[in-house]
């Protein structure tokens, strides 16, 4: 049965560039190992997808609304549906001073911001630079090796899922309660710091008001525990005049 526009899956898949095989993403870990992509430090696990939503480029959505779970499929993604066509037009040379400080040492290759744009660097020679603004997947055919693993019914599922999204914790550290329209959430201390936190909390209500109807109020908690290194410390400096009491005492017994 076809999956509804709107309905939240969890899909496994690696994706090459048709034409030369390579691998650009991958959700799996041991496809990962295989190529330049690997991070030690990332958690490989199915991504979540909300059909029709526009979550993943247009050809993969598409296919996406006519599949089910379980379904694997090799889909093909033309660039009209991918990255978009090649435009003569983004690829521009520029003045090699224009990147300041870090002019000298640029090369080949190398992706630079320019005027709130990216890029990355085609040719370099007579203190010019041709810098091409086209994503570097423009123009190519895609392919997906996709694996719809699951679809999410319930709502703690989608909940966790959706926190998940914003903000990358174990399954472990996600603490929430609902409760009729009433949802508490409590973030592990780690997340405290992080960069725009609140726009990422105010992200993560918008996605549970819009897949999780029922509720309608959401309270972020955040929980400090008082220090205790200290603390401990200073009863290890307390315990050793006592300890050093009491073995004098041993001395003067055996005398």
């Amino acid at each position: 049965m076809p999956l509804e526009k709107g309905s939240l899956v969890l899909v496994d898949y690696t994706a090459k560039v048709k034409d030369t095989n390579e691998v650009f993403e991958t959700t799996r870990e041991e496809e990962a190992k295989k190529t330049d992509l690997y991070d030690p430090t990332r958690k490989y696990e199915p991504r979540l997808v909300s059909v029709g939503e526009a979550w993943v480029l247009k050809g993969l959505d598409e296919a996406l609304a006519k599949a089910g779970v379980g379904d694997k499929m090799n889909v093909e993604v033309t660039p009209d549906k991918g990255f978009g066509e090649r435009d003569p037009n983004k690829v521009r040379m520029i003045p090699q001073r224009k990147l300041g400080d870090k002019a000298d040492e640029v090369r080949v290759g190398d992706v630079v911001e320019l005027d709130d744009r990216t890029g990355i660097i085609r040719y370099i020679g007579s203190g010019r630079l041709q810098v091409d603004f086209n994503h570097r997947l423009a123009g190519k055919t895609l392919v997906y090796d996709v694996n719809v693993i699951k679809k999410l019914d319930t709502d703690n599922d989608k909940i966790t899922a959706l926190i998940k999204r914003r903000i990358p914790i174990e399954d472990a550290k996600i603490k929430f309660n609902l409760s009729g329209a009433n949802l508490d959430m409590e973030l592990p201390e780690e997340t405290y710091l992080a960069e725009g936190l609140q726009i990422i909390k105010r992200a993560v209500a918008n996605d549970i008001f819009k897949f999780v109807p029922a509720v309608k109020n959401i309270k972020f908690i955040e929980s400090y525990a008082a220090p205790q290194p200290a603390a401990t410390a200073e009863k290890k400096e307390e315990a050793k005049p006592a300890a050093a009491a009491a073995t004098e005492a041993k001395a003067e017994a055996a005398k």
